[in-house]
């Protein structure tokens, strides 16, 4: 009996696997709905609040964002796909402990501030400082940190505050205002983590860099066919000009170039005479006839004093 029930039992027992099914998850609109990665459920309401951690190169396929890790929720799920909202991002470990030395300071901060269509987030930036300063110059660095952050966050809608954070525009502006009280190495700001969402529905302004493309693309288009035409008739109308030019200096440069010439010749002249000059100076000075005459004076001595010795 025990193994009829076993059996009963076995039969009952369904795989879980299969009844699960794969959805696909997806950026927020500020990353264009990309998809990014694929989760099995077996019930879509089980997806709800699940997080995704993505890096940055591979949403744009940049390597020098490979250290920025982003973090996704999923709030929304239509016919196998799943919606997100950026919750937030962090750098990587390796990346924050190159720059952090010896002999050097790193100031920290943590800042809520809210952004012009009401969204709440925390802002952690850091600075590194060449050499070590004082509790002082920290404290004044950390007030100009909090005003341009909270400064930028009433400015702007919370897409485009985490789009300049990513491309490293605050911590740039953070940079300059921090160089009247100490030198700063390196600003970056290593973690965003958003608390609320959005309330009021504010128009985006589009990137600025493609409405510039766009329009210098059509202008440079329409100058460049009258330009070329009037240098064809330029070059046309200076040519005669030019053999004019041509002929009139050559006419001046020949008088000239003669006399140019005939300098060369009298150098030469000059230059062949002096090692002559020199030769011939050369052999009248040879004072070797008194070493000859001492020789015979020696040889005239030892003939007397042998025949005085006689």
């Amino acid at each position: 009996m025990a193994k009829a029930r076993a059996r009963t039992a076995a039969r009952k027992v369904k795989d879980r696997w299969k009844a699960k099914n794969w959805y696909q998850i997806r950026s927020p609109p500020l990353f264009d709905n990309v998809p990014v990665a694929e989760t099995l459920a077996d019930n879509p309401h089980n997806l709800m609040g699940r997080v995704t951690e993505v890096s940055m190169q591979d949403l744009t396929n940049d390597f020098r964002k490979s250290h920025i890790k982003l973090f996704f929720k999923i709030d929304k799920i239509e016919e196998g796909n799943a919606y997100t909202h950026f919750k937030g991002h962090t750098l990587t470990s390796d990346y924050l402990r190159r720059m952090i030395r010896r002999r050097k300071s790193r100031v920290d901060g943590v800042y809520d501030i809210e952004t012009r269509d009401g969204a709440y987030l925390r802002v952690k930036p850091f600075a590194i400082t060449e050499k070590r300063i004082q509790n002082s110059q920290k404290k004044l660095i950390r007030g100009i940190m909090k005003e341009t952050v909270s400064k930028e966050g009433k400015g702007k809608t919370l897409n485009e505050f985490i789009r300049d954070t990513l491309e490293g525009k605050t911590g740039s502006e953070i940079y300059k205002n921090c160089k009247n009280i100490y030198p700063v190495k390196r600003v970056e700001v290593y973690k965003t983590e958003i608390i609320n969402l959005p309330t009021i529905k504010v128009e985006e302004k589009p990137p600025k860099k493609e409405k510039i493309e766009e329009a210098e693309e059509p202008k440079k288009k329409e100058r460049k066919e009258p330009v070329k035409k009037e240098k064809k008739k330029k070059e046309e109308v200076k040519e005669p000009k030019a053999k004019e030019k041509e002929t009139k200096e050559e006419k001046k440069l020949e008088p000239e170039q003669k006399i140019k010439k005939a300098k060369p010749e009298i150098k030469e002249e000059k230059k062949t005479e002096k090692p002559a000059e020199k030769k011939k100076a050369k052999p009248k000075a040879k004072p070797k006839a008194k070493p000859k005459a001492k020789k015979d004076v020696k040889k005239k001595t030892t003939s007397t004093k042998k025949k005085e010795s006689k």
